[in-house]
């Protein structure tokens, strides 16, 4: 299977605090990588250095999409090139409403889905189209700052903390259209700290302790590991 997103010896701060001390990581086209670690783990740093965002600082190593080092990028120029990060608190922008929302992202770039498919997958954005994208619920907020991602011509989605302070029945649809995404074609890299339900859809998975890499593999040996789920995910 083709690697899409890999990362070598990756070493980043922010400011003089020392957060990813030698991170290698491999995600492959068309699978869905679930990235967990306890708060403080690293994990957020990681998608955020994936995505060339202006923090943390990255010191050493390398990150190649597609097999094309990328270090030298600027976040808007990793978007242009298929990379996408829905951050935790989504960045739903005040003032517009949800239809102004997605049809921002495709000012620039390359589009990807058309309004219709976004309203026919997600038939609660187009119901509330119109109503100012803050005002909708979090489960609401998570759909509408995935759609806006898939707004615009992608090739690697970045997820972080999807799940965060949602309804049970709200993750279950989030992880099902996660699914969805990947029979697609599209690739997935999701930090979460629910790694439950992160296991569940994972095809395969790292943990990140104290900023270093200290399992990799299948979900499976995660579930079936006592040790690794003490020690590193508090399960």
């Amino acid at each position: 299977m083709t690697t899409v997103l890999s990362c070598h010896d990756l070493h980043a701060y922010y400011g003089e605090s020392y957060i990813l001390q030698g991170v290698s990581l491999e995600v492959r086209r068309g699978e869905i990588f679930a990235l967990l670690g306890r708060n403080g783990a690293g994990k957020t740093t990681t998608l955020r250095a994936l995505a060339r965002a202006a923090t943390p600082f990255v010191s050493q190593g390398d990150i190649l999409l597609d097999g094309v080092r990328i270090n030298g990028l600027r976040a808007f120029e990793a978007a242009r090139r298929g990379v996408s990060l829905v951050p935790e608190d989504r960045r739903i922008i005040a003032g517009l409403t949800v239809e102004e929302n997605l049809l921002l992202a495709q000012v620039e770039g390359k589009p990807g889905w058309s309004l219709d498919r976004i309203y026919q997958r997600f038939p609660r954005l187009a119901e509330r189209r119109r109503q100012e994208g803050i005002t909708l619920s979090g489960g609401e907020q998570q759909m509408l700052a995935i759609a806006r991602a898939l707004a615009r011509d992608l090739s690697l989605l970045l997820l972080d903390e999807p799940y965060e302070g949602l309804a049970p029945f709200i993750v279950k649809e989030i992880g099902d259209l996660l699914v969805e995404l990947r029979q697609s074609g599209l690739t997935v890299l999701l930090v979460e700290q629910n790694a439950v339900a992160a296991l569940h859809i994972a095809d395969r998975c790292a943990i990140l302790d104290e900023g270093r890499v200290v399992f990799s593999g299948a979900p499976q040996a995660v579930i079936a590991s006592e040790k690794l789920r003490r020690e590193y995910l508090a399960l």
